[in-house]
């Protein structure tokens, strides 16, 4: 059953994930900030309001998994190159973190 859920949730995260990418990746990346930022807060309220099983791999695991992405993350920062792609990488990093720890904070 958990698969099934795992599934279902990524077929909703996935395409929002494209979509942004898509729409919102130019110069800088800003599709792939904001769908790792929101994931991380998301998942942060998740664990926040302690979701049981089913809904974690609804929500958890396959919404937020699908959502959030570290390998357009990897790729974007050596695209950038040395400077601003690890600027863009720590960055993004800090960003989620404090994004999890809001969402786990408003739960």
């Amino acid at each position: 059953m958990d698969a099934l859920l795992v599934v279902a949730g990524a077929s909703a995260g996935a395409p929002l994930r494209y979509t942004a990418g898509h729409y919102l990746d130019d110069r800088l990346p800003l599709g792939t900030l904001l769908v790792n930022v929101v994931g991380a807060f998301l998942l942060g309220l998740f664990t926040g309001l302690a979701l049981d099983g089913h809904q974690m791999a609804l929500l958890g695991t396959g919404f937020c998994g699908a959502l959030t992405t570290y390998s357009a993350l990897a790729v974007k920062s050596v695209e950038l190159g040395r400077r601003t792609g690890t600027a863009y990488a720590v960055g993004t990093v800090l960003l989620a973190l404090g994004a999890a720890q809001l969402g786990f904070l408003v739960a």
